[in-house]
């Protein structure tokens, strides 16, 4: 009877010190993931000072060199991407805008018709959706490039040449991103816009094509313009900020540009959820 609760004890014993064991390794692991994230968080803000102190300082130097790469950064992140962001214009009327005007219409709420266009397409779904995208798209297409160049020994060649390669690398890309998004947007916004009532109208909804630009224009202010315009060059420049960050900022292996590069897509997201929270309460306080 002794021997079997000796052994009950000690197997309690080994038992407590295991979960005690085990608590410690998770406590270890979230404190090495949060003092990787503080440093990530460090990293990324000096980044986009020093990109920021390039951008002001040098945006005159070598401008024959520079205004070309800028003109190709933003083919990329905007005129390159017209046919896709038309498709998805088309979708995002026909599945959003359509069905929500016609609800309204059946319940008898087309009064709250522009209300819901501005909020749910103008101010949320529009710019983050068209941020999204291009980030999957482009800011993949930074990290992989810069990633690769900085494996093969070419941003040291840059430096040994007296090329800032922030300058010839991440400023044209930083510029090209933010206006591309901002562009992308109001494309995608008005697509989407059109098409919704192309497909309310196709299900008869009692909405003369007057009576629904004027709701729409009745519902959006100054305010509305402004914030548009501030929240989508933020989206493109963070996201260029951290995609160029994860491709250039550390060095890297081949084999290892893969993995960088969904990390970098999995912040940029994140980075992209927070400034959007940050004006929605900007819209609240408004």
């Amino acid at each position: 009877m002794r021997g079997n609760l000796a052994k009950t004890l000690e197997l309690a014993n080994t038992e407590v010190f295991r979960r005690a064991a085990a608590s410690k390794s998770y406590t270890d692991l979230v404190g090495q993931k949060l003092f990787r994230a503080l440093l990530t968080m460090q990293g990324l803000g000096a980044f986009a000072l020093i990109t920021l102190g390039v951008i002001l300082n040098k945006m005159g130097v070598a401008a024959n060199v520079i205004h070309p790469r800028i003109r190709q950064e933003i083919s990329r992140a905007g005129v390159a991407m017209l046919p896709m962001f038309l498709f998805v214009a088309l979708a995002l009327g026909f599945l959003v805008v359509g069905q929500t005007v016609s609800v309204l219409a059946k319940v008898g709420a087309t009064d709250y018709l522009g209300t819901t266009m501005v909020v749910v397409i103008v101010r949320e779904l529009g710019p983050l959706l068209t941020a999204m995208l291009v980030l999957a798209r482009v800011g993949t297409a930074h990290v992989i490039e810069l990633g690769t160049a900085r494996a093969l020994g070419e941003v040291e060649a840059l430096e040994a040449l007296g090329i800032d390669p922030v300058h010839y690398l991440i400023v044209p890309r930083v510029i090209g991103m933010s206006l591309g998004i901002f562009s992308l947007t109001i494309y995608l916004i008005l697509g989407a816009l059109g098409s919704g009532y192309i497909f309310a109208f196709l299900q008869d909804v009692p909405l003369t094509p007057g009576d629904y630009l004027k709701q729409i224009a009745g519902s959006l202010t100054w305010l509305d313009f402004a914030l548009l315009a501030l929240k989508t060059v933020m989206f493109g420049f963070f996201i260029a900020i951290v995609t160029c960050y994860h491709g250039l900022a550390q060095p890297l292996r081949l084999e290892d540009v893969s993995r960088v590069a969904v990390r970098a897509v999995t912040q940029g997201i994140i980075v992209c959820v927070l400034v959007d929270a940050v004006f929605i309460v900007l819209y609240l306080l408004t």
